[in-house]
């Protein structure tokens, strides 16, 4: 028998993901990465994908290289790929959805903010054409903070991005929104609720924590977590 789904609750403080969920720069990863992998005859596959999305590069180059046995160090690894990256991600436009339900939130005051691995270096290059949309964000935490001493699924980014809200609301009162298995994971350590947004190349399986699972976040339904709803 499936588990009861627990019912969404209230929130009033939502924090975003912002690779995969916000902007489309998965898809540039997943070209970059199978670019280096091709070289030696292996598949940049979902299944290693999804083992990594979330992750600070060290960490995730760390485990590309023991999962697909390449022949460098984790930090050729992350060199090569961010010299790469770096000319393709002015590319990355944001995602469907992500301009309405933000300017709704701002509209109602609703504080948002983001919380993302990306360090920044990364976060300006993927964010170059698009900072008047960021600018919409109370506060933005990234994964070089001081503050953050372990990725996720740690819930180190979750809880600094929840504490620089004035004032700092209940962790139980903050919504996360996310694409990637170690992000649910890392909002679930942190107390909070999460949205999941997945890829459909995503295994299904990897989806079943996440207090909602939707396939957009045109999908998204403002009241069923206490929000005002769209007009």
């Amino acid at each position: 028998m499936a588990a009861p789904v627990t019912p969404p609750r209230p929130v009033t403080h939502l924090l975003f993901d912002m690779d995969g969920l916000l902007l489309d720069t998965e898809r540039l990863y997943s070209m970059v990465f199978q670019e280096i992998c091709d070289r030696y005859g292996k598949k940049y596959s979902w299944d290693v994908k999804s083992l990594v999305m979330g992750k600070k590069a060290l960490d995730a180059a760390e485990i590309i290289i023991q999962v697909l046995q390449l022949p460098m160090s984790k930090e050729e690894l992350v060199e090569e790929s961010q010299t790469k990256l770096r000319q393709v991600f002015s590319q990355a436009s944001l995602l469907p959805g992500v301009e309405k339900l933000i300017h709704h939130l701002r509209k109602h005051n609703i504080p948002c903010a983001v919380a993302t691995s990306s360090g920044t270096a990364s976060f300006e290059e993927k964010t170059s054409q698009h900072q008047e949309f960021f600018s919409l964000f109370h506060h933005v935490v990234l994964g070089d903070d001081p503050e953050v001493r372990s990725g996720k699924p740690s819930p180190d980014i979750f809880l600094a991005c929840a504490k620089r809200f004035s004032p700092t609301p209940p962790l139980d009162k903050c919504l996360v929104f996310e694409d990637a298995p170690n992000g649910v994971e890392a909002a679930l350590a942190a107390g909070m609720q999460v949205v999941m947004v997945p890829d459909a190349n995503l295994n299904r399986d990897l989806t079943r924590n996440a207090t909602m699972l939707l396939s957009s976040l045109q999908d998204f339904q403002p009241e069923l977590f206490g929000l005002p709803p769209y007009q």
